[in-house]
């Protein structure tokens, strides 16, 4: 249902936590850590990303949910990447380049 909900919508969807919580565990209360690290890994499986990468444990929050070969896909993965290095202190960028987006880093990684 997500899958389609995504493709319909040429790749993002923008979908709440209670939604995905409805198709992916409707017998559970609420999403442990564990339940939403499964469900990450089954987006992955059908080729879709979340953002933030990490989904949140609130039902009211909302996430994107985007397809990783579609070209919005393919840039929040290069993003990824840059974030990752960027806290690891190994960009070529320069200094302070993510001070101008300071979300950026915490829905990245």
């Amino acid at each position: 249902m997500i899958a389609h909900a995504v493709e319909v919508d040429h790749g993002i969807k923008r979908l709440s936590m209670r939604f995905i919580k409805k198709y992916a565990a409707p017998d559970r209360e609420r999403l442990s850590a564990a339940l939403r690290e499964e469900i990450s890994k089954e987006l992955d499986r059908q080729g879709l990303m979340t953002l933030p990468k990490t989904l949140p444990p609130s039902e009211n929050e909302f996430v994107f949910v985007i397809k990783k070969d579609s070209p919005l896909g393919q840039v929040v993965s290069m993003a990824t990447l840059v974030a990752g290095m960027e806290k690891l202190g190994m960009t070529s960028f320069p200094p302070g380049m993510f001070e101008s987006f300071p979300e950026t880093l915490k829905h990245l990684t």
